[in-house]
């Protein structure tokens, strides 16, 4: 019986032994696993955490976003300079007149506004010129029933006061420069400074011509076709002068 009983005995510990030598490389393979999804995971975490003061890659700085173009309606006005003693207009404030009028048909089709000043050394003469200002306009292309006339109080009786020309029309415009929300002598972000690029969107701004194309393109214009056709004929019969030059004798 105890012999018996010594057999089972070993045979149990064998399959006992067999058991956990299968288990072991199992269980290794899964701290594997594990600590290999910890590391991951702690390398995403530092990704998705705060950022790092002194990072600079990735960092959103661009000036247009903080200085955005717009279309906007604004009033647009032109101050035409009258001496008391003026009678008749100038070529330059017919100038000046003719730039208005161009401006005005290319942005608007409302009402043009003629001021003149009251209360002024030259309000006498501008009152007199402003019939003229109303003629030069028209010769412009824009309609004698859109032109009202109107007057404004000049700050002051030594005032030289202008005849003021106004029309709402539409214009692009960006943010008001010589903001300064940040002190930029505390910072170490490595970034721009909030004025940063204000300057020149402003006076990109300033020479767009048109504002409605920063909204949709023009219309294309018809192609020419002759033209097109005299241009490919060309392309086809002349030929290359490419030897030509080569073979030249030049001296450098």
């Amino acid at each position: 019986m105890s012999g018996a009983r010594s057999a089972a005995m070993e045979e149990n510990r064998d399959q006992a032994m067999t058991h956990i030598n299968s288990t072991t490389p199992r269980l290794g393979l899964s701290k594997a696993l594990l600590a290999a999804a910890g590391f991951s995971a702690v390398i995403l975490s530092g990704c998705a955490g705060p950022h790092d003061q002194l990072t600079t890659g990735g960092i959103p700085d661009d000036y247009r976003a903080r200085h955005p173009i717009i279309v906007t309606e604004a009033e647009q006005t032109v101050d035409i300079p009258v001496a008391s003693t003026d009678r008749r207009l100038t070529s330059a404030q017919r100038d000046l007149i003719r730039g208005f009028a161009a401006n005005y048909m290319a942005r608007a089709s409302g009402p043009v506004y003629v001021l003149s000043p009251q209360g002024s050394p030259n309000s006498a003469a501008a009152y007199q010129l402003r019939d003229q200002v109303r003629a030069e306009l028209a010769r412009r292309g824009i309609a004698s029933s859109k032109i009202v006339n109107t007057s404004y109080a000049a700050v002051g009786p030594g005032d030289a006061a202008p005849i003021r020309l106004s029309f709402t029309g539409t214009t692009a415009v960006t943010t008001q420069c010589g903001q300064w929300p940040k002190d930029i002598s505390n910072d170490f972000t490595n970034q721009n400074y909030y004025n940063f690029g204000c300057a020149s969107q402003n006076n990109l701004a300033a020479q767009i011509a048109n504002p409605e194309d920063l909204v949709a393109p023009r219309g294309m214009t018809p192609i020419d076709a002759q033209r097109r056709n005299n241009a490919i004929q060309e392309y086809r019969t002349t030929t290359s002068t490419i030897e030509e030059v080569a073979g030249s004798d030049s001296s450098f």
